[in-house]
């Protein structure tokens, strides 16, 4: 028995959802008229059980609205098998909020239908639109990187300063970590939370760091240098020992020939 109850949980009937929007609350004839376009829909294909998600008064740029949350959950839950809108408006004006919508209902194996488009996710025609979509939507937010990337290159470029304006002093909080202070006494002092003197401390020892390896580096040229120096003058003092001998030995054999 329980075995059969476990089975029935699983099989439960899934219902439709009709979903309809309209921006203002003076547009209550729009949302009148997409409730009976969609209730005629489902007569004309036999479907009985159906909810009705309407959101009156709500843009259509807003991501997150009443009725539409309340459905989005319902096929989050598995509780729909069809979602059917007027027209791709009603449902998403952004590209990216209609694939981000289109893609929960994949996931949860729910069809998607929209009547102005004569659109039908579960045909071959709505799977090439889907593609489509996600193609657009990936199209969308390229094109808004890069032009937050363009807008920022151009305000360097300009000499303005990004980001918020530091207001912790570096020069204080550096001088009291070098005497040793707390960080309790030292964001005391200079004024700050503690969170700014660990990071203005992190800038320090970065900043030490690469200091001390740029004089190792120069440490390690001079040397070098000293060292090239050094075989230098070997090498002469070789060459005026070679020429010396050279001499000598001419010498004597001069005085033997004489």
């Amino acid at each position: 028995m329980e075995i059969q109850s476990t089975q029935s949980q699983q099989t439960k009937k899934r219902r439709t959802a009709l979903y309809a929007r309209v921006s203002t609350g003076n547009q209550a004839t729009g949302l009148d008229a997409q409730i009976r376009a969609l209730r005629i829909f489902c007569e004309q294909n036999k479907i009985d059980d159906y909810e009705l998600y309407a959101d009156e008064n709500q843009s259509g740029t807003k991501a997150s609205r009443p009725a539409l949350d309340r459905m989005m959950k319902a096929v989050d839950d598995g509780e729909i098998e069809n979602v059917i809108v007027f027209a791709f408006s009603r449902f998403a004006r952004s590209v990216s909020h209609m694939l981000r919508g289109l893609e929960a209902m994949r996931k949860n194996s729910t069809n998607f239908i929209s009547l102005s488009e004569k659109l039908d996710l579960n045909t071959s025609l709505g799977n090439v639109v889907f593609v489509i979509i996600s193609a657009i939507s990936q199209l969308e937010r390229d094109l808004i990187a890069e032009r937050v990337r363009n807008g920022l290159a151009a305000a360097r470029a300009r000499g303005k300063k990004l980001g918020r304006a530091r207001k912790r002093n570096d020069a204080l909080i550096h001088s009291l970590l070098k005497a040793g202070l707390s960080f309790r006494e030292i964001a005391r002092i200079a004024k700050c939370s503690h969170g700014s003197v660990s990071a203005s401390k992190a800038e320090y020892l970065a900043n030490l760091a690469l200091e001390q390896k740029k004089l190792l580096e120069e440490s390690v040229t001079k040397f070098d240098g000293v060292q090239e120096l050094q075989g230098a003058v070997a090498l002469l003092e070789s060459s005026a020992e070679t020429e010396a001998k050279i001499a000598a030995a001419k010498h004597v054999g001069e005085q033997k020939n004489g």
